[in-house]
């Protein structure tokens, strides 16, 4: 948990600085997109490859490596914002983000792939909300502190804190103890082991219902990655109300983290998480169609609320329903389906912003999020009937 949540701390105080070192140089909702798309390629192309490394390689020092890497980016970016490489090109921005999305390709499949391993199945969706606890509660100080940093202290001070717990994170995972599979590379050629994980999903139902919902619902109601924009232009704050929108959602979540881990969803699991999908693109348009601050932060809150259902469900089916042996394939994949759709939904947000304006493409967004648990809904009957206690 402590590798958990300094990993998320670390990237989420990033976020939130180069959301606003980006905006402040250029005014552009749409240079905003393109933050996400610097990040989706690279995770794109090395996911495939980290899940099978993750289950042929120790976990532990995999994870090691990814901190470090996590570390070197806004080690980067404050040399970038603190003048010392000269003048400032937001080329040099993205270039620094191209790490990011290579090694965020792990963070996930090995803190998947060690959580099977620290917790036996009776307890995996406790688990789960506990993880989302941890998580969420990541996510809330990540851009809390990063925004007030950036406006007490400016934004190489927030970079050089981000590098900071990334470090702390390697450290963690290295004084993990565990027990891990023994290491084979001597199993099938890569390629082949990549398809047979991405067969196992396909075949899946449930599984897959569950990935490509949440992937969905991320894409369309990106709106957080123009939370600069509406910061700006609609709700008149700064950098401090920044890092407070950026936390609202994850605060929401925290508080149904503690709701599941009390008492976690099992009867009508599936109903409860397409419900969840449909509350929280009512939330995304309630966001894009306030004009007041903190009436903006509620909504975000309880759009964070119904996000913390769907991650907690997604994540004790995700544990549920996969091999040991296949855990860092699967994982790598559901980082494929919900991981880039941040990053990729930033992309879209901006892109339709650009076209579209700020408001109408939120509330669009909102729109068709909830179409997308319809579909889902009529697509996917056995996740529409499920009820996690035929899983265990």
């Amino acid at each position: 948990m402590a590798y958990r949540i300094c990993t998320i701390m670390s990237y989420q105080i990033v976020a939130v600085t180069v959301g606003w070192h980006v905006y402040e140089l250029t005014r552009n909702p749409w240079m905003l997109g393109l933050i996400g798309l610097a990040e989706l390629i690279p995770y794109f192309c090395v996911a495939p490859f980290a899940g099978y490394l993750v289950d042929h390689l120790p976990r532990r020092k995999l994870g090691m490596v990814a901190c470090i890497g996590l570390a070197l980016t806004p080690i980067a970016l404050a040399l970038i914002a603190s003048g010392v490489l000269g003048q400032v090109r937001v080329g040099w921005i993205y270039a620094a983000l191209v790490l990011t999305g290579a090694v965020r390709a792990f963070l996930g499949p090995v803190y998947n792939a060690l959580f099977a391993r620290v917790l036996p199945r009776p307890q995996f969706a406790r688990g789960a909300s506990l993880g989302s606890i941890v998580f969420q509660s990541a996510m809330v100080l990540g851009p809390a502190i990063g925004g007030v940093i950036v406006g007490a202290a400016g934004m190489w001070v927030a970079y050089a804190l981000a590098a900071a717990f990334a470090l702390v994170a390697a450290f963690a995972i290295r004084r993990l103890r565990v027990t891990e599979p023994a290491i084979t590379l001597q199993g099938a050629p890569i390629f082949s082991s990549i398809a047979e994980g991405a067969r196992f999903v396909f075949s899946n139902q449930i599984l897959l219902g569950a990935l490509a919902l949440d992937m969905f619902a991320v894409l369309f109601g990106g709106a957080i990655s123009l939370a600069p924009a509406f910061i700006r232009e609609i709700l008149h704050y700064g950098p401090e109300g920044l890092g407070i929108l950026r936390s609202a959602p994850a605060l929401g979540a925290v508080a149904m983290g503690v709701l599941l881990a009390r008492s976690p969803p099992t009867r009508h699991a599936g109903r409860i998480l397409l419900a969840a999908v449909v509350g929280f693109g009512l939330s995304i348009i309630g966001f894009g169609l306030s004009t007041s601050f903190w009436l903006s932060a509620v909504f975000l809150l309880l759009s964070g609320m119904c996000d913390g259902v769907s991650v907690v469900l997604r994540s004790t089916i995700l544990q549920l329903s996969t091999p040991d042996e296949m855990r860092g394939r699967v994982s790598s994949i559901n980082g494929l389906f919900v991981g880039s759709s941040n990053e990729l939904g930033a992309f879209y947000a901006g892109s339709m912003a650009r076209l579209l304006g700020l408001v109408p493409a939120v509330v669009l967004g909102g729109c068709v999020t909830m179409t997308v648990a319809a579909v889902t809904a009529w697509r996917a009957p056995k996740l529409r009937r499920l009820d996690l206690r035929e899983l265990h």
